[in-house]
């Protein structure tokens, strides 16, 4: 694998796991204050809409990430496209979905926390959903990446497959070391080992033609 190749294959990888941790970070947090008022004298009710509340498919998008960061070092070829274009979707729904909160779509999401309140504000913390829109660019940076360039990159790389081959494959050191010519050294030891088993170092008959 030459150095350009590696280094968009290790760009397309880190890009992909970094816009997925951050849109599963940005999903966790707290993305709105909901109050909610009520029949007086009742005071108002506050509860918090978390991004997973707010925009069920920001972890969802995060989780797809990182799994396709694994799936570019499974792949290649037009397999490695198919990948990309996964991200490159994924991400744009990251982005949508930040840019959505920030724009007042939070509405629907805020009354289901309390349902039946007709007169519920939302008071948004922009940084989470502005992450979310950083992760799905970056996501769909990485994603179109893969796309245009994916097919050029190796897989894992040849040293990984050459060794499992030789896993599953290669013979035993015994076996390799059979096939190679005897040595006076390896038949002195044969004799001693025979001789450790009390067996006739002399005699050349395989065990099942012995008296």
């Amino acid at each position: 694998m030459t150095a350009a190749p590696r280094r968009e294959l290790t760009a397309a990888v880190v890009g992909a796991v970094l816009a997925g941790a951050l849109a599963l970070s940005a999903g966790g947090q707290g993305w709105a204050q909901v109050t909610a008022q009520r029949e007086a004298p009742l005071p108002p009710v506050t509860g918090v809409l978390t991004g997973t509340d707010a925009a069920p498919l920001v972890p969802a998008a995060g989780l797809v990430l990182l799994a396709a960061a694994v799936a570019l070092l499974a792949v290649r070829g037009l397999g490695r496209a198919a990948v990309g274009l996964l991200m490159a979707v994924a991400g744009g729904v990251l982005a949508w979905s930040g840019v959505r909160a920030l724009t007042g779509g939070l509405d629907a999401a805020a009354a289901q926390v309390f349902p039946g309140r007709t007169a519920v504000a939302t008071e948004i913390s922009a940084a989470w959903p502005v992450l979310a829109v950083l992760a799905g660019v970056l996501g769909v940076a990485a994603g179109l990446l893969a796309v245009l360039r994916g097919r050029t990159w190796p897989a894992m790389g040849r040293r990984y497959e050459r060794s499992g081959a030789e896993r599953t494959g290669a013979p035993a050191p015994a076996a390799a070391a059979a096939r190679r010519p005897e040595t006076d050294e390896d038949r002195a030891q044969a004799a001693w080992k025979a001789l450790d088993r009390g067996e006739d170092p002399t005699d050349q008959a395989p065990p099942g033609d012995r008296p």
